[in-house]
């Protein structure tokens, strides 16, 4: 695959660029993915199903952590494409220094106040009855090594701002591979149970943290910082803060609708409903990886070329990742409708010592996952222009509408309506939110983006936005 610098995000024919950016994203994100999969597949095999659930609930309080190391990321490199884009290189070297020390100040300050309220927070997330105990060992195993992967994710994006998506794709890559051996080593071979998998976590945020480090000290970086470029600068921080807020807003939600997730199926019926979502909620993460690969590779040359006012190519850089990203979506689609059982029965176990609880609640997963997979993906195919639509105006800069689209999905639509349909259908009424908040997000989105898209992106080269 050639190699793609910043300067031809503005030159190369928007197609094949695209693709070459998309593609070692999706690949990154498969892996990535396909980790989280494989981990939930060896923990309930190896564990049992209740460690699922227990994974599950401790998962929205360390990615929110950690999401604040993408929220610093996808910010400053929105700012970073543009100012490449503009050939302002010291303006890209001040922002990345400012990204590397607000990740630093404020992901291991959430990690100290995450330790200290331990206690509270895994039974609010839903940890509660069986689920706790297993989820504060691996809460709190997970969680020293959350500011290593929130600085992975700032730098991954950096990585993609400076159009070297390869290197960006080996840094998802190590991590993913490394987890998954130490699952082996730690879990299987030792038996260290759910402090096996937390620490094989635990070591993957290392080693992926390590990769990227590399990266930025090596001469494939065009990013070469000094002392005086992590000095904080209030209008660098200021935009890094008003874009990166979108990401951070975006998996504030998530963790919210975990919580409320987790604590709703729970009051259904109890730790099976929360098994049920756990392996939903990884199919969620691994099937729509090329979707999401399209979206990061997406965001730099969109960013790099508003900056550089060619809105021409912004523009197909619109349409092109829409049809692209909705192509990949409908044969996800395809795939979760026709082997939904077979995808649940992938992540139970078949041990002989299980208890009658295990039973129960495999047998339980088995009979109610795969209706509700097919409701929870709906409306895959058309949430290509919801996830492009509102990533376009992150990546140009315009934090206001991208933080209230990034908002639309889960904050405005699918948050009401999980705290009202389950009240009249039961856990039907949880998954049938699913694709009528994506329907109605989408048809908002479109809206939006097809005024600016009017307003914005006919202008002749040149010309002031």
């Amino acid at each position: 695959m050639a190699k793609v610098t910043s300067e031809q995000l503005g030159t190369q024919p928007i197609g094949p660029l695209l693709i070459r950016q998309a593609v070692p994203a999706s690949i990154g994100i498969l892996v990535m993915s396909l980790n989280i999969l494989v981990d939930t597949v060896f923990v309930g095999n190896w564990i049992g199903s209740i460690a699922i659930a227990a994974i599950n609930v401790v998962l929205p309080v360390s990615f929110f952590i950690a999401a604040l190391g993408m929220a610093i990321g996808i910010g400053g490199s929105s700012i970073i494409s543009r100012a490449l884009g503009a050939n302002n290189t010291e303006k890209a070297l001040k922002t990345f220094g400012n990204q590397l020390t607000l990740t630093v100040l404020i992901t291991c300050s959430m990690v100290a106040l995450g330790l200290y309220y331990v206690d509270s927070l895994i039974p609010a997330f839903g940890g509660k009855g069986d689920i706790f105990a297993p989820a504060k060992v691996y809460y709190k195993i997970v969680l020293y090594g959350v500011p290593f992967l929130a600085l992975c994710m700032m730098g991954n994006t950096v990585i993609r701002a400076e159009g070297k998506p390869k290197f960006a794709m080996i840094a998802m890559i190590i991590p993913s591979v490394g987890n998954l051996v130490l699952d082996y080593v730690f879990i299987y071979i030792f038996d260290w149970g759910m402090h096996g998998a937390a620490w094989a976590t635990t070591g993957s945020y290392l080693l992926c943290f390590g990769y990227i480090l590399y990266f930025f000290l090596s001469r494939n970086s065009e990013l070469k910082i000094g002392w005086s470029h992590f000095g904080l600068d209030r209008p660098i921080l200021r935009e890094i803060g008003s874009l990166g807020f979108v990401t951070l807003a975006r998996q504030a939600v998530t963790s919210i609708t975990y919580l409320l997730l987790n604590n709703i199926l729970f009051s259904l019926g109890g730790e099976a409903s929360v098994a049920v979502y756990a392996i939903i909620g990884r199919m969620l993460m691994f099937a729509l990886f090329p979707v999401f690969g399209v979206t990061q590779g997406f965001l730099p040359i969109a960013g790099f070329n508003y900056g550089a006012a060619k809105y021409a190519r912004v523009r197909e850089s619109i349409y092109t990742a829409i049809k692209y990203a909705a192509l990949v979506a409908s044969l996800v689609f395809v795939v979760l409708m026709v082997f939904p059982a077979e995808i649940a029965d992938l992540f139970l176990s078949n041990r002989a010592d299980m208890s009658a609880k295990e039973i129960a609640t495999n047998n339980f997963v088995l009979n109610n996952a795969p209706s509700a997979m097919r409701w929870v993906f709906a409306a895959t195919p058309i949430i290509a222009l919801q996830l492009i639509g509102a990533a376009y105006f992150q990546a140009i800069g315009k934090a206001t509408p991208a933080l209230l689209l990034t908002l639309t999905r889960q904050g405005f639509f699918f948050i009401p309506f999980i705290l009202i349909l389950p009240n009249y259908l039961g856990e039907l009424g949880v998954w049938i939110s699913f694709p009528i908040a994506d329907f109605l997000s989408t048809v908002v989105t479109g809206y939006f983006l097809k005024r600016e898209i009017n307003r914005d992106l006919g202008r002749p080269a040149g010309e002031a936005v």
